[in-house]
């Protein structure tokens, strides 16, 4: 006998899931649609298969609806319970692992708690009664591998399963239908499902003479991962441009495309790169989530101090904005967090951008596309006569975009844009290098904000270490501490990184009038900058400072990004 005791219907489970908006009326007759294909796989099963849940919200959803409590990774045995007793290859196919065994009873844990042929199959091969546990396919997963000796993984079962030679990127027939079975497709998923499952901001997967590498960035850093075999490269670039709709028979130019895909529950939004090399195409895959991005300063990183001072400017009803640094620091999160915070109902605002990466309501978003002649400048002409009372332009790539920029500010619009420059001062330079004059900028320009990106210690793992004495000096009175934080050596939450997440340091450089009379003189960047200094800015290496005594991020973090600025 096992502890459930009564069964549940697919209904029940599906009903569950929508209530708790996991599981949308799309997902849920595609599922239908399959189980009528497939009647021998399971409701659960098929969920888990398909990926439109994730597997933690599936684990949710059934302790819920059956009482049972869900195991977490930390719960599984190191070592085989039923050693001899249960094949772990029947466990694997199953997604059962046991957690104890006792006298009369085993402690079982199942991704799917309903298939009561599994149950039954482990009590009569033990002649012991089997209490239930909720568990997650991948927790399940990992375990088995570990403790049974199977350590092929998932990626090498489904190499095993296909029978793929080195196609030439001339047999295209053979590539399309390769690209389409499902091995490859299986293939594709898995290797984007990971990244998802990770939290990779971007899939990098490179054909070189002996091998294909998939590398991850995660947290801003690349991380090898497991990759096919070499074999597989034109088979599984081809999958992807097939699900980019781009043309797979064209290798020899740069091609961009989109693919939008649920993935463990929820919509992803990737961007698709492919340039021709010396061995293949090499493909990168940006992954955009828009649950996960958090239009909150606080939250990306704003100390209280900052944060007003920049609300303050946003508050304006004209002039400019800009936000600076490197690709990759976060500086569109900041842009969206602001249209955020100015998007009312009194207010009109008009973005245009290149690409657009996360749609926000109630704002009217373009789409540059210099292919046919809508650049930022031609877009922008067309939006002044719009009415906006707001515009974001995605960047100021050219002295006509700044121009068009400015008269706008100049014209009663709150303009918000973005420069890639090392610091908030350099910027102010840059605009008159490119040939903005004087006197417009000092009439229009409110603030620039210059940020980096850094990684959050993990709070499951991170370690207390005493604070450099030269380091101490340099952080601010009020938060002096003795003690600061260091990466520990890494665990299941942090995927062995030491680090969870990001988040912004920055400079906020508030144009004040004795700046604008800088301005005017021409000054250059370290002036400005030192003068600032003296009226309260602090650079990003004192904001980083203060997030090392506060125990957010580590001072090796601060040092390895602050080094350019």
């Amino acid at each position: 006998m096992s502890n459930i005791a009564s069964t549940l219907s697919n209904e029940d489970i599906a009903d569950y899931l929508q209530r708790s908006s996991k599981l949308r009326d799309s997902d849920l007759s595609k599922i239908k649609r399959m189980q009528e294909e497939t009647p021998d796989v399971s409701f659960v099963s098929m969920l888990n298969r398909l990926g439109v849940v994730s597997d933690k919200d599936i684990a949710n959803a059934l302790g819920s609806l059956l009482a049972l409590p869900v195991v977490q990774r930390s719960e599984y045995p190191n070592e085989a319970i039923l050693n001899g007793s249960i094949s772990p290859r029947f466990l694997k196919e199953n997604t059962s692992v046991p957690l104890d065994q006792k006298d009369d009873k085993i402690v079982l844990a199942m991704a799917d708690p309903l298939d009561k042929n599994v149950v039954d199959a482990i009590r009569i091969a033990t002649g012991k009664c089997i209490e239930i546990r909720i568990g997650t396919l991948s927790d399940i997963d990992d375990v088995i591998n570990q403790i049974s000796g199977l350590d092929s993984s998932k990626m090498n079962q489904i190499i095993d399963e296909a029978s793929v030679d080195e196609i030439s990127d001339d047999e295209l027939d053979q590539l399309k239908d390769l690209a389409s079975e499902a091995p490859v497709i299986r293939l594709v998923n898995l290797i984007i499902q990971r990244a998802a499952e990770q939290g990779a901001s971007d899939i990098h997967i490179e054909p070189f003479e002996g091998d294909l590498k998939v590398r991850y960035r995660i947290d801003g850093v690349l991380q090898e991962v497991e990759s096919p075999p070499r074999q597989f490269a034109a088979a599984v670039i081809s999958r992807i441009k097939i699900m980019a709709k781009l043309n797979i028979a064209e290798r020899r130019l740069p091609q961009d495309g989109r693919i939008r895909n649920r993935i463990q529950g929820r919509d992803y939004d990737m961007r698709i790169s492919t340039v021709p090399t010396m061995h293949g195409e090499s493909v990168v895959m940006r992954l955009l989530n828009q649950e996960s991005v958090v239009l909150d300063f606080k939250a990306l990183g704003f100390q209280q101090e900052d944060h007003d001072k920049f609300v303050n400017a946003l508050s304006q009803p004209h002039g400019m904005i800009l936000l600076t640094g490197p690709t990759g620091s976060g500086k569109t999160t900041t842009l969206y967090t602001a249209l955020s915070l100015l998007n009312k109902p009194h207010r009109k605002i008009i973005t245009v951008e290149d690409p657009v990466e996360y749609q926000l309501e109630g704002i009217n978003q373009i789409q540059a596309k210099a292919s046919i002649g809508l650049t930022f400048a031609n877009a922008l002409r067309s939006i002044v006569r719009q009415d906006p009372d707001v515009i974001m332009v995605g960047e100021m790539r050219d002295l006509e975009t700044a121009e068009i920029c400015v008269q706008s500010a100049l014209t009663g619009h709150l303009v918000l844009s973005t420069l890639h420059t090392n610091d908030s001062a350099s910027s102010i330079t840059r605009l008159m290098e490119m040939g903005v004059e004087d006197y417009l900028l000092t009439s229009t320009l409110n603030a620039v904000v210059a940020q980096r990106l850094v990684r959050v210690l993990c709070d499951e793992c991170k370690t207390k270490a005493e604070i450099p004495a030269k380091i101490k000096d340099e952080i601010d009175s009020d938060m002096t501490a003795e003690h600061m934080y260091v990466a520990g050596n890494g665990c299941d939450a942090c995927h062995h990184t030491g680090y969870s997440g990001r988040i912004c340091i920055l400079e906020l450089l508030i144009i004040t009038d004795e700046i604008r009379k800088l301005i005017l003189a021409h000054a250059d960047a370290t002036t400005i900058e030192n003068f600032a200094f003296q009226q309260g800015m602090k650079t990003m290496y004192q904001d980083g400072l203060q997030k090392v005594a506060q125990g957010i991020t580590s001072l090796e973090e601060i040092l390895r990004v602050t080094q350019d600025a």
